[in-house]
């Protein structure tokens, strides 16, 4: 019995992870655990970075509660790795957190947060690198990742989104994430500054963040001493 229930588990990873996705974003009006309609527009969507390998970058989009029009468009990444931005959302800068007081019917409560970012920001919150939360690959070959590739899949990302996104072209935009994901977020900042060239003619300010900065491992705790000869002194 327990051979079957493997088994049929299996083919449906499987079926999940080989069956096509709509990429067409969704607008969230409610969520298990939350009461009532969200105070916020909440958008979650695939965009595809490689098609060869069919390639598809996850992320959540929640628009600014002040000035969706004016106020900055935040790219934002959580560390790893490989770490899912669900972890931004819901405990760090996001707006929601949990009750963890408050289950009910098996699910926790789901609360808003006051001091979230969204506040004065456009976020878009992006699984990155493929594998990372719910973005994936159709092939062995699509989830195999570095930093360089990563880079280039975001801006690929960035592009597309824009595209179907017009209207935040004049935001200023910015670049932030924590952990390890600042080594890559000068790379990125630059791709995106010279792509812009061709690419993003309206984007007028190009601005990066950290937050828990991962610039070198070793003098942030002992215990990645282990990743010294991966880490650069910025």
């Amino acid at each position: 019995m327990a051979r079957f229930w493997c088994s049929l588990l299996l083919l449906w990873l499987c079926y999940l992870v080989l069956s096509p996705v709509d990429s067409s974003p969704v607008a969230i009006t409610h969520l298990p655990g939350f009461d009532g309609p969200l105070p916020f527009s909440l958008e979650t969507g695939y965009v595809e970075v490689d098609e060869s390998n069919g390639a598809h970058l996850f992320y959540y989009f929640v628009e600014s509660e002040k000035d969706p029009k004016g106020d900055p468009l935040l790219l934002w990444m959580q560390g790893g790795p490989g770490c899912s931005s669900l972890s931004g959302i819901l405990y760090e800068m996001g707006p929601f957190r949990f009750d963890i007081q408050g289950y009910r019917r098996g699910r926790p409560t789901l609360l808003y947060r006051p001091e979230t970012w969204t506040k004065v920001s456009n976020i878009i919150f992006i699984d990155s690198p493929i594998g990372s939360g719910f973005s994936y690959a159709t092939t062995e070959e699509g989830f195999k990742s570095s930093d360089t590739k990563a880079v280039k899949m975001q801006v690929v990302f960035l592009k597309k989104w824009l595209h179907e996104h017009p209207q935040f072209l004049s935001n200023p935009l910015y670049v932030g994430g924590e952990s390890y994901i600042v080594m890559i977020i000068p790379s990125l900042a630059l791709e995106i500054h010279l792509s812009s060239k061709t690419l993003y003619t309206y984007l007028y300010m190009m601005n990066h963040c950290y937050e828990s900065g991962f610039l070198h491992p070793p003098s942030v705790h002992p215990r990645y001493t282990h990743t010294k000869e991966h880490s650069k002194t910025f």
